[in-house]
């Protein structure tokens, strides 16, 4: 089943959407202060092409000093406007019984877009 998710995901925007992140991502490594952030985005870019059946994972070093103080950059700088993102495509989404399944996937991805450093999906 989280096959056939995935493969209607892509094909609906989940594609568009990781490209973004992946192309943002790119650009973000095009400079040395950037480059912690755009390998979060990328992380997030992949996660967003396949998110049926798996999920986000808090890892061992999530409340480092160095993954709190990257989290609260990223949150004044693309954490936000990306969880919203995320929180209002869920939310039209769950407006249609077909899009229940769309939704839960935009909800569970919100976590890993508001706090990217110290959590994987796995």
């Amino acid at each position: 089943m989280s096959v056939l998710g995935n493969i209607i995901w892509l094909i609906l925007g989940g594609f568009l959407s990781g490209m973004g992140y992946l192309l943002g991502g790119a650009a973000l490594c095009l400079t040395i202060v950037g480059i912690p952030f755009g390998l979060q985005a990328i992380k997030i870019g992949l996660a967003t092409f396949a998110p049926f059946g798996r999920e986000v994972r808090e890892m061992e070093n999530a409340n480092s000093v160095g993954s709190v103080i990257f989290n609260m950059i990223w949150i004044i700088l693309f954490g936000w406007e990306i969880a919203v993102a995320h929180l209002v495509h869920g939310i039209i989404l769950a407006i249609t019984i077909v899009g229940l399944p769309f939704a839960k996937q935009h909800f569970k991805l919100i976590p890993l877009a508001l706090l990217p450093f110290g959590r994987g999906y796995n």
